[in-house]
């Protein structure tokens, strides 16, 4: 009897369907005995790979594989769900109070009634929710026909013909998340395109897709303006030619990307918004236009992202400033450094480079603030100005590295002798920077607090450490975080550069590990 009900509760299809099982999701890859166990077992490849114990394989026989080596487990059928179809979830999530719609004297059908009320519903909300299938053909039509938006992200669904069999009964549909799902490919996408025909939003963040998988389901969404794919299995991006050609907004966040590649981005003609934060990326170049000249790439783009990437050359910047539309950056933890190590001097260096940014890191850049960047970039560079033959016409290596610069001393005019910023120390008390040691791997050892010159280079740092912890300074390792970019942790990887290299400010962390 208790047999016959396991297997009863185990779908035909079972394998390649999506479950959930203690809070995680996981795909069915198996469906059989698992000797010398007696019972019917469902192998399950866990979509966060440290859920599980194995590869598939069970005392030498090997029953399903993973794409991790300890992504798979066994499990008993009666411990995972597979869940519910689109309109039972939409019940389970908007019940409605019958006590506030019906008194004693109504005699009228509850079912009726509530059914009524979805169809008013804009939006409709199915985040974590079991769904895994959409029912029974043309109910959601009638139920929820007006859904806007529609939020079907970490569900159970398990194929875009799942997806699209939703999406063809909502004719109003223009967002719809799907992050933190494993979705099938369809076989044949341009048969969906009516299925997503008034789709502008798609969210697919951790869905585990390559960049051509992307590609590959993009004749689904003509119209699509706004496309998020963060956190996938993104490196190299091919051009997306004849598809996504409708695409304004990019979000690429969080990809381990192909720096070369990302230029084939600019095949997107409408691209406004681009997000291409914490992808690693440290170069980016316009070959097809001369310093201080115009791309003809990207011609759109209005606003880019590049946080937390391995950004140090100023001349990235410079790249940037050929973008012909771009007046919003946001640039937060790279290590752009100005020669004097103050991380405002860098911001100023950044107005006065890109001269028509109108937003930095997510502020308004004032005009005064503009002007006055811009006059203190040419009594900066100003002495070198004069040195590259400035007066008459700067040589073309100065040219090369301040393409702006001409266009400066014509808005302002020529910087006098006597005006020009010459590097001075600093008086000392500025260059004292009070910072905290901790000790992450060590909870008995207290926080040990030093004022430290900018100026002192990594090597004396860690000698300082060696005297007060009596470990070798060869097996130091450092990092930092600021008060200003809580949660992220800067690695400290050179014991030949300064304090004030690595932009550390006072009041910043140095976390001391050692091995």
């Amino acid at each position: 009897m208790g047999v016959d009900q396991t297997v009863s509760a185990v779908p035909e299809d079972a394998v390649g369907r999506r479950v959930s099982c203690g809070g995680e999701r996981a795909t069915v890859r198996y469906v059989g005995p698992v000797p010398p166990t007696t019972g019917l077992w469902l192998g399950v490849e866990w979509d966060n790979p440290d859920r599980g114990k194995h590869d598939g394989s069970h005392e030498g026989v090997q029953y399903f594989t993973c794409r991790h080596t300890k992504g798979g487990s066994f499990v008993r059928p009666a411990k995972v769900s597979f869940g519910v179809d689109y309109l039972t979830a939409v019940r389970q999530v908007y019940q409605i109070n019958t006590e506030e719609v019906l008194s004693e004297e109504m005699s009228v059908n509850w079912k009726d009634i509530k059914e009524r009320s979805f169809e008013s519903l804009p939006s409709v909300l199915l985040g974590r929710r079991e769904v895994n299938s959409p029912g029974d053909s043309g109910e959601i039509r009638k139920t929820t026909p007006n859904v806007q938006w529609l939020d079907l992200s970490r569900t159970l669904l398990s194929c875009w013909e799942d997806v699209a069999a939703i999406t063809e009964q909502l004719d109003k549909l223009e967002g719809l998340q799907l992050s933190y799902n494993r979705l099938c490919l369809p076989s044949d996408p341009s048969a969906h395109c009516q299925a997503f025909c008034s789709l502008k939003v798609l969210a697919l963040n951790s869905c585990d897709l390559t960049w051509p998988q992307i590609l590959e389901c993009a004749p689904m969404w003509p119209q699509l303006e706004d496309l998020s794919v963060d956190e996938n299995n993104i490196t190299e991006l091919q051009r997306p030619e004849g598809v996504l050609q409708s695409v304004k907004l990019l979000s690429l966040s969080c990809n381990p990307l192909l720096q070369d590649s990302v230029l084939n981005m600019s095949a997107l003609p409408r691209l406004e918004q681009l997000n291409l934060s914490k992808t690693g990326l440290s170069v980016i170049r316009f070959d097809d236009a001369a310093p201080g000249s115009q791309t003809a790439m990207f011609p759109a783009l209005k606003n880019l992202s590049l946080d937390q990437n391995n950004i140090t050359e100023w001349r990235v910047v410079d790249e940037l400033a050929k973008l012909r539309s771009l007046v919003q950056l946001s640039c937060r933890g790279n290590r752009l450094v100005s020669s004097d190590g103050n991380p405002k001097t860098a911001n100023q260096m950044l107005i006065a480079k890109l001269g028509r940014l109108v937003v930095l890191n997510g502020c308004k850049i004032p005009s005064e603030d503009r002007r006055g960047a811009e006059l203190d970039y040419i009594k900066m560079f100003g002495e070198e100005w004069l040195k590259a033959g400035g007066r008459s016409q700067p040589s073309a290596q100065f040219t090369c590295q301040h393409p702006r610069y001409q266009s400066l001393i014509h808005k302002y005019g020529a910087p006098e002798e006597g005006e020009l910023k010459k590097p001075e120390p600093f008086a000392l008390k500025n260059q004292l920077l009070k910072i905290t040691f901790v000790f992450p791997d060590d909870a008995d050892r207290k926080p040990i607090e030093k004022k430290l010159p900018a100026t002192m280079v990594v090597q004396k740092v860690k000698g300082l450490l060696y005297r007060l912890l009596k470990v070798p300074a060869a097996d130091l390792m450092l990092t930092y975080t600021s008060p200003k970019m809580v949660g992220t942790e800067f690695e400290i990887d050179s014991d030949l550069k300064t304090l004030q290299f690595y932009s550390i400010e006072d009041g910043d962390q140095v976390l001391v590990r050692w091995s």
